[in-house]
């Protein structure tokens, strides 16, 4: 299954859950994206199911020698989720980390600021809350956020991807109450081989989803 863009995967994970709210599983549906890249999918699903859609904000941590190299994840006002076992071949403690996780922390906040335009973060408790990225690989950064949402108190909490590593999706069921999914290849390499398009979005493409949605 290749997809053309996020636009297509949106839609067409929006179909998949769609039933599951004809089903009676989603309901009071809150869908919020995981900018850059999640907001364009997420758009389309918050359209299919009339539901309101806001942003989550989660930040990767790069290994204080290599950045790109994540050992972990944090989301809003939650704590860093560490990947233990590649911190301890790496011989890093979270101290280690400190200063990686202050910057990363100022950037998700930036990012907060900007995408939020003075708006309050939703309010999750009770309802049952959609996560949606353009794809799921490690699982790293989707760790953080379900784990930032469930100490708010939703009432269910949805993990929604158009493609996903089984390893990745296996990972997130003991995280989330439900692991919608509407490909996992077991060749799976990286989120991008899966679509025709996948360009980098920018803060303004996320703001101008939002701004279509919420109008």
């Amino acid at each position: 299954m290749l997809f053309r863009d996020r636009r297509q995967a949106g839609r067409a994970l929006a179909a998949r859950l769609r039933e599951r709210r004809d089903e009676g599983a989603l309901p009071d549906p809150l869908v919020l994206g995981l900018p850059r890249g999640g907001v364009a999918v997420a758009a389309e699903v918050a359209r299919a199911l009339d539901a309101p859609l806001d942003v989550l904000v989660v930040r990767k941590v790069g290994a204080p020698f290599q950045e790109e190299f994540g050992v972990g994840a944090m989301a809003g006002d939650g704590v860093p989720v560490f990947d233990e076992a590649t911190l301890r071949r790496l011989g890093l403690g979270e101290a280690d980390l400190a200063p990686v996780v202050e910057r990363e922390r100022t950037e998700l906040r930036r990012r907060e600021q900007l995408y939020r335009q003075g708006r309050d973060a939703p309010e999750v408790r009770g309802r049952t809350v959609v996560v949606v990225d353009d794809g799921l690989a490690t699982g790293s950064t989707a760790r953080a956020a379900l784990r930032a949402l469930r100490s708010r108190a939703p009432g269910r909490l949805v993990l929604a991807a158009p493609v996903c590593s089984p390893e990745g999706a296996a990972l997130m069921r003991s995280e989330a109450d439900e692991v919608v999914c509407l490909h996992e290849p077991a060749a799976f390499m990286a989120v991008g081989q899966w679509y025709e398009e996948f360009d980098q979005l920018t803060d303004e493409d996320v703001l101008e989803a939002l701004r279509r949605l919420q109008a």
